[in-house]
């Protein structure tokens, strides 16, 4: 039987001698890797609901290499494709002296620039980068990298809750068959995908668009989920957990969406060490040893990770040349007490998430940053309201405005950094004595990078009392391929607006919310295009661009929009 490529190759974790590779095939086989003709790895499959998966670890490379590689499973080779129009695949190690370039956004549906897509959801800037790096060459000369290149992909890289008709189609004939007696059959929502073999097909529609299938293969990408990776206000508050855990299929819809996540996404991001000290790894090896499929296995821990968030930590950090990036669970690991907002039972990143990035939020890197798939500084008109509104949640104003408050929390989606004042004032602390050189030598610039939002923005930070030596940006790029619809672009300019902040400070004050040791404002009005952001770091300095195309899709190159020092 001919073994097929079901989707990838992805280039995930690399460092200066390493680099893996992420496969997922239509039957067991053995996944092999090839570099200049050699080879070089060698994986078994392992088997999660019937899906089949390899992680290649390819070890003993010479820092800075850009080589082109080949996959076979068996002795057939699947990569690259006959006739592709796009340079061959390459395995990028880091070269530790070298320049760094980061990319970075969310919020990707895939439409593959179709003339509707185009109109709803913008032009696809996974494409149009994919079209743009392919040009550009990849900054390698004589198969030696010029710079360390990486793509963070924060937030949103599936819609499990949004479908396009291609995935409705696909639920509504698998589907078909538990109504006939085939398999279980529940309440589940016709147009959302709640089951694994669901979320294997809604990530094969993501990733499967030639373009953005060769920029995943040939760029070492990180990623991590936010809410549509599940649900749309995933973890909002205890209330919104609660309304969940009332319907019958939402249990399966959290262990097939954590699962999901560790397989398609989570596992790449993890260097060859950190995997094989992860628990979960060893166990799904260990069925891939004995030939057994390790779905029951991923649903259990896939349903503690969602009871008990201290078990398992979705954050990781990188080390690129002289950039430390740190990219942080904002979901998963959300604490959500009712109580005081200040007492750190309600925190974004809950008590062993906010502990790890202390531990990691230090001084010494030339440049660091913190990757968090929400904005940490909003627009402050904003974030003022969604302090307020924490506030009132919790009592400020009595219990009769609490009922209200909370459905105001959930319609308006007010659940950012400032909607959990404890968690973004000790943030904001940390930031500060980081930039002040008070955890070690100070870098020269602290960079929040973020998405989400649907709009693109920087916005530049300072301390109230005192002065920083680090320069601290929150750079927002978003959405790769959603944009908002008109009415909601109006609200969303109207509410960075002036008289909206000033409306947003007496509101916070009169609910008692403390005020913040930063100040922030936007640079210039948001962007409601499509972007891909990027920042160039060369030593201590740093320039961030976005990325936009204002021809549309199809075969258009992207342009910068805005680039600036920061």
């Amino acid at each position: 039987m001919t073994v097929s490529l079901r989707l990838g190759p992805v280039l995930r974790h690399v460092g200066p001698t390493t680099a893996t590779v992420w496969v997922e095939t239509d039957a067991p086989c053995d996944v092999r890797i090839r570099v200049d003709g050699v080879a070089v790895a060698a994986a078994r499959t392992f088997t999660v609901h019937g899906h089949h998966y390899a992680v290649c670890e390819i070890e003993g490379l010479a820092p800075g290499s850009v080589l082109p590689y080949e996959v076979f499973l068996a002795e057939d080779r699947v990569w690259p494709e006959p006739d592709s129009p796009l340079p061959p695949s390459v395995l990028r190690t880091l070269a530790p002296d070298a320049p760094a370039r980061l990319l970075y956004g969310s919020c990707h549906t895939p439409t593959g620039d179709t003339p509707e897509g185009l109109v709803r959801y913008g032009p696809d800037m996974l494409r149009a980068t994919a079209r743009r790096l392919a040009r550009e060459g990849l900054g390698a000369v004589d198969g030696q990298a010029r710079e360390n290149l990486a793509l963070l992909l924060i937030g949103d890289q599936v819609y499990a809750d949004e479908l396009q008709e291609p995935m409705r189609a696909f639920l509504r004939q698998a589907r078909l068959g538990r109504v006939r007696g085939e398999g279980p059959g529940d309440d589940a929502p016709e147009d959302e995908v709640v089951r694994y073999d669901e979320y294997a097909e809604l990530y094969r529609q993501a990733w499967s668009d030639p373009q953005v299938r060769w920029l995943l293969s040939t760029v070492p990408t990180l990623m991590v989920f936010d809410d549509h990776d599940i649900r749309d206000d995933w973890n909002t508050s205890a209330a919104w957990r609660r309304s969940m855990d009332d319907h019958p299929w939402w249990r399966t819809r959290m262990t097939s969406g954590l699962g999901a996540y560790w397989v398609y996404q989570h596992v790449g991001n993890l260097s060859p060490d950190a995997r094989d000290k992860d628990p979960l790894w060893a166990v799904v090896r260990d069925h891939r040893d004995r030939g057994s499929d390790a779905g029951d296995t991923l649903d259990s821990f896939a349903w503690r990770a969602h009871e008990d968030p201290a078990s398992y930590r979705w954050s990781h950090r990188h080390d690129i040349g002289g950039v430390r990036v740190l990219v942080a669970d904002t979901r998963c690991g959300r604490a959500l007490g009712e109580g005081d907002p200040h007492d750190g039972s309600r925190s974004i990143l809950g008590p062993e998430g906010h502990d790890w990035l202390d531990q990691h939020l230090t001084g010494g890197p030339e440049h660091l940053v913190v990757a968090s798939t929400v904005p940490i500084l909003l627009p402050p008109s904003v974030h003022h309201l969604e302090a307020w509104n924490e506030a009132v949640c919790g009592g400020a104003w009595g219990a009769a405005a609490r009922g209200p408050a909370e459905k105001l929390r959930q319609a308006l989606d007010l659940e950012h950094w400032g909607a959990f004042q404890y968690s973004f004032h000790r943030l904001a602390d940390a930031v500060l004595e980081v930039a002040r050189g008070g955890r070690g030598p100070a870098p020269a610039t602290v960079l929040l990078l973020s998405g989400d939002v649907h709009f693109s923005y920087l916005a530049r930070a300072r301390a109230r009392k005192g002065q920083t030596t680090s320069r601290v940006t929150q750079l927002v790029s978003s959405a790769l391929c959603n944009q908002l619809p008109p009415n909601f672009r109006r609200a969303a300019a109207l509410s960075a607006s002036w008289p909206f902040h000033l409306a947003g400070k007496i509101m916070t004050r009169l609910a008692g919310v403390r005020r913040s040791p930063l100040s922030w404002r936007l640079a210039e009005r948001p962007y409601f295009g499509n972007t891909i952001g990027e920042v160039a770091f060369d030593g201590r300095e740093a320039e961030a661009r976005w990325y936009h195309c204002p021809q549309g899709g199809g075969e258009a190159l992207p342009e910068i929009r805005r680039r600036v020092r920061v």
